[in-house]
C-alpha cells in the first residue's frame, strides 16, 4: 500500500477553515535548492499525494532533486499539468528574486501557480500582470481564514494528538500523516489536520498557522480541532519547536490551542544541532517531553506523551531497527519511523491509543 493510499479523509472543519480549490495536477519548482532539507513541500507532495506530481522543474545550477522526471513548464503542460506549485521553501518564507523568470516562463506556458510562501505572488507587479494578460491563476496558501477567534481555554470533546519537535524540519507532518492513517486502519475516527501549506495541498483543508498573527495562533488552533464525538481523533501536524529561537512562538500556540491529550516527539537521528543556527544545540530527548508536557498541561492537565517518532532517514532497514530499539530502551518509551512499518511503529500507535 503507497503512502498517498494511506491518507486520512478529513471530516469537514468550520467555515473558517474551508477546502481549497487547487488546480491539478502539478509541477513542482525546486526552485535553486542544493539540499532537498530545503523541499519539504515537494517531499510531502511526491510521498504523500505522487499522482499529482506530474514533473519537477528548477533553476539553472541547482542541485537538489526529488527524484521525479524534468519537465520545463511547456512541456509539463503538454504532459497535463496545470499548476506549478513552489516546492521550495526559503528562509522565512520568501519568493526569490531567482526564481522569477522561471514562474513567468509557467504562466506562459499556461500554468497556474500555487505558492505556500509567506510572500504573496500577486505582490510581484511582474507576476500579477502576467498573470492577468493570461487569465491565469495566483493562489497563495498561507493565508489564514478572516475572523479567527482568540483563544477562550475551554475544553473540548473528543480526543487529539498533537506532533511536536526537537527542531524544524524532522518529520512532524509525516508523523501526523501517518498516525491518522494507522488509526483509521485500525477502525478509528481520525482525521489529519493540516496546520502548514504542504499539508493543506495534501488534505485540501486547514490553517496555515505560521501565517496567523500571534493573539489568535490559540484560537486558530482551537478552531481546527473542534468539539466532536468522545471517541473521535484529531491528529494535529505540529510546526516549528519550542526549542527553536525563531519559530517558538508559533509552537507554543498551537500547542496550547490543540489540547492534545498525546503528543508524539519527533527527532532526526544524526542531528545535534537547530538548522541554520549552529550556535543552538538541539534537546536532551528527556528535557524536550518535560518541556513540552509542562506547556501543554496548561490547556489540559492530563496531557501525556505517547513515545519518540524518530526519522532515520538514511539507514538501512537493519541499522535502523538497530537504533530504533537502542534508543526505546535508552529513553524508556515507544520509538519508531513513521516511514518503517512494522511492530516498532505497531508499539507507538497502541501506546497513543492507551
Amino acid at each position: 500500500m503507497s503512502l498517498a493510499d494511506r491518507i486520512p479523509a478529513t471530516a469537514p472543519l468550520p467555515p473558517a477553515a474551508t477546502m481549497i480549490d487547487l488546480p491539478r495536477p502539478y509541477l513542482l519548482f525546486l526552485g535553486d535548492a542544493d539540499d532537498t532539507i530545503f523541499l519539504k513541500t515537494g517531499l510531502g507532495l511526491r510521498d504523500w499525494a505522487p499522482a499529482l506530481c506530474v514533473a519537477e522543474y528548477k533553476c539553472a545550477g541547482a542541485r537538489a532533486s526529488l527524484g521525479l522526471p524534468f519537465m520545463r513548464p511547456d512541456q509539463a503542460h503538454a504532459a497535463g499539468a496545470r499548476a506549478l506549485v513552489l516546492a521550495a521553501a526559503s528562509i522565512g518564507g520568501a519568493i526569490r528574486e531567482a526564481w522569477i523568470p522561471d514562474l513567468l516562463a509557467a504562466l506562459e506556458a499556461g500554468l497556474d501557480i500555487v505558492s505556500g510562501a509567506h510572500d504573496r505572488l500577486s505582490d510581484d507587479p511582474r507576476l500579477r500582470t502576467t498573470a492577468e494578460r493570461l487569465g491565469r491563476r495566483l493562489i497563495d496558501i498561507r493565508r489564514p481564514p478572516s475572523g479567527l477567534p482568540i483563544a477562550t481555554g475551554r475544553r473540548r470533546s473528543g480526543k487529539r494528538l498533537l506532533t511536536v519537535g526537537t527542531d524544524c524540519a524532522l518529520g512532524k507532518k509525516y508523523t501526523a500523516l501517518a498516525l491518522a492513517a494507522a488509526f483509521r486502519a485500525r477502525g478509528l475516527a481520525a482525521d489529519f489536520r493540516a496546520t502548514g501549506q504542504t499539508g493543506i495541498m495534501i488534505a485540501g483543508s486547514g490553517i496555515p498557522i505560521d501565517a496567523v498573527i500571534g493573539d489568535f495562533l490559540a484560537g486558530a488552533a482551537e478552531l481546527l480541532s473542534p468539539d466532536a464525538d468522545p471517541d473521535h481523533w484529531d491528529v494535529i501536524e505540529g510546526q516549528g519547536s519550542i526549542f527553536h529561537p525563531s519559530y517558538a512562538g508559533v509552537s507554543l500556540g498551537l500547542l496550547h490551542g490543540s489540547q492534545p491529550d498525546i503528543l508524539v516527539l519527533c527527532h532526526a537521528h544524526g542531528r545535534e544541532r537547530i538548522v541554520g543556527l549552529p550556535d543552538y544545540p538541539l534537546p536532551a530527548i528527556g528535557e524536550a517531553v518535560e518541556l513540552s508536557l509542562r506547556l501543554a498541561r496548561l490547556t489540559n492537565p492530563r496531557a501525556r506523551c505517547a513515545g519518540v517518532s524518530l526519522n532515520t532517514a538514511g539507514l538501512s532497514a537493519g541499522e535502523a531497527a538497530d537504533l530504533i530499539a537502542r534508543r526505546a530502551d535508552q529513553w524508556a518509551m515507544p520509538v519508531a519511523d513513521p516511514m518503517r512499518p512494522g511492530p516498532a511503529l505497531d508499539e507507538l500507535v497502541e501506546a497513543c491509543l492507551g
